[in-house]
């Protein structure tokens, strides 16, 4: 809300840099090798800067005609992908500085997320949740979720077989991939999830929410995992969440 985007030394928690915009920063996203970072504003500009030659004078790139919701690289490093409180995801190209074409969803866009192989787009819209090509952004699979309101938030598993969603009603899903088919749901916050994402390696996913806290859910319930300790001697539990 201090009209920046400032970049933190992660370890010790310093600020390395401050990068002042017109209006409140909704989004940040740094290119894959590092070197570059993108964020969206609510003055419906984007901004391009290259950390690695330190300028604070950013690219501009201007076309939204509504504050930016996301903006997150694709697998491409000269492309990136944006969106606003629409049913659109915009594709960017930094060589020509320019919207290159645009892909139409079901509904409202609430959040994209790209893998950790950089190979699919999970898209979360309205009552729904989309996936994506991360190399043509073409819609390799989509899914009506039955679930109570909109879906803010959605993250897919490593192996692809299932994904995890949050949004307006509180709660936690987890669904089949291929079917859309609901395998679990879980209660534990007490105000809308807006974000949530599977770890690197698939044993937990986060769920952020605006109640405040942050809260971590194991894949698979029982097995020993970090803090996690299997009360059934190392034997693994079924499926779900502590």
């Amino acid at each position: 809300a201090d009209f920046t985007a400032k970049i933190w030394n992660a370890v010790s928690g310093d600020e390395l840099l401050s990068l002042s915009h017109k209006h409140i920063v909704k989004t940040v996203d740094f290119s894959h090798d590092g070197k570059d970072l993108v964020t969206g504003c609510n003055d419906k500009f984007i901004r391009l800067y290259s950390l690695e030659e330190g300028r604070s004078d950013p690219v501009m790139f201007q076309g939204h005609t509504d504050y930016i919701k996301c903006v997150v690289w694709t697998s491409d490093p000269n492309l990136f992908v944006s969106s606003e409180d629409s049913s659109k995801i915009s594709v960017w190209d930094i060589r020509t500085v320019s919207c290159t074409r645009s892909i139409d969803l079901p509904g409202p866009v609430h959040s994209i997320e790209l893998n950790k192989a950089l190979s699919i787009f999970t898209v979360a819209h309205d009552n729904g949740v989309s996936f994506l090509d991360a190399y043509t952004l073409e819609i390799k699979n989509s899914h009506q979720l039955p679930s109570g309101g909109k879906i803010y938030s959605a993250s897919i598993h490593s192996d692809q077989s299932c994904f995890v969603s949050g949004g307006e009603d509180f709660k936690l899903y987890k669904f089949n991939y291929e079917d859309g088919k609901e395998l679990e749901s879980h209660r534990g916050h007490f105000g809308p999830v807006h974000c949530v994402r599977y770890s690197p390696d698939g044993e937990l996913y986060c769920s952020g929410s605006e109640d405040g806290t942050v809260r971590l859910w194991q894949q698979t319930v029982g097995k020993t995992y970090g803090l996690w300790k299997s009360p059934l001697n190392g034997e693994e539990g079924g499926e779900g969440n502590v």
